[in-house]
């Protein structure tokens, strides 16, 4: 089979298409770039989703934990202590026996696969992350935007939208950039947890596990993960750096805020 064959067979296996049997003998390295890179569809499926999903979540936690009303305030705070406070790896095998405690129980089966299980968790546990990050911004917008905005007669939902958030978003990008990065990093620690794959529809450290199983090296596959996803790194500080262009757009040249990637050590 030649190496564009390989590609034909399983560059789309990780989501039902091509063959279902996975190699077993000879391995090439275009078969393990190939497979790998197919199981990364699931890593960019997690990481896009809990990213689009958790920024809402995190913009209303900041509000909210701004918020001088308590019935509002305190379950901001504690729902970002908990997220914040406790390792994601144990939020993922907490979360699987809740949802499989509620499958039992005849209600919202889906809940206990990967596929959706997981993805409450990283959707949480990056939201959490991402409100404090926005709570730090909004406390950091300039007093006098806000009093010039009172000027030209904004008030309420008209000020927020037109001057608080727009800030908000800007000063807070750059750190959100690289929790955005760090997300899609940690969406490798799905394979360590409870959720199971469906019919070996894995991500890509599913599949590098299972080269590193069969040929007893894994430094050959391994290395293949961290090959893409330092590609996926590039791929989104390129992203986020033409939304940081645009929200720093009316400001001079030297005062625009730079992405810097400084990821964490631990999660």
């Amino acid at each position: 089979m030649t190496c564009w064959e390989t590609v034909q067979a399983y560059g789309l296996r990780s989501v039902g298409v091509g063959e279902r049997l996975l190699p077993q003998e000879n391995f090439t390295i275009c078969q393990q770039f190939t497979l790998i890179g197919s199981g990364l569809i699931w890593n960019i499926y997690f990481g896009a989703l809990a990213l689009a999903i958790g920024f809402f979540i995190a913009n209303a936690a900041a509000l909210a934990k701004a918020s001088p009303n308590p019935w509002l305030r305190k379950p901001a705070e504690w729902f970002i202590l908990v997220f914040r406070g406790s390792p994601l790896f144990i939020q993922f095998f907490l979360a699987y026996f809740i949802f499989l405690r509620v499958k039992q129980a005849g209600y919202l089966p889906w809940l206990t696969s990967a596929q959706a299980g997981a993805l409450i968790v990283l959707v949480l546990n990056t939201a959490a992350y991402s409100g404090e990050i926005f709570l730090g911004a909004l406390r950091a917008v300039p007093r006098g935007e806000v009093e010039a905005a009172d000027a030209y007669g904004f008030t309420g939902w008209k000020r927020f939208r037109k001057v608080i958030w727009p800030t908000t978003l800007r000063l807070a990008w750059p750190a959100y950039t690289n929790e955005a990065i760090f997300l899609f990093h940690a969406t490798t620690l799905v394979f360590f947890s409870g959720f199971p794959v469906w019919k070996q529809q894995g991500d890509a450290l599913y599949y590098a596990n299972y080269f590193a199983d069969k040929t007893f090296n894994p430094f050959i596959p391994y290395p293949i993960v961290a090959f893409y996803f330092i590609l996926l790194t590039l791929a989104l500080i390129a992203c986020f750096g033409l939304v940081n262009r645009r929200l720093n757009r009316h400001l001079p040249h030297e005062r625009r805020a730079k992405l810097r990637l400084r990821p964490n050590l631990i999660r």
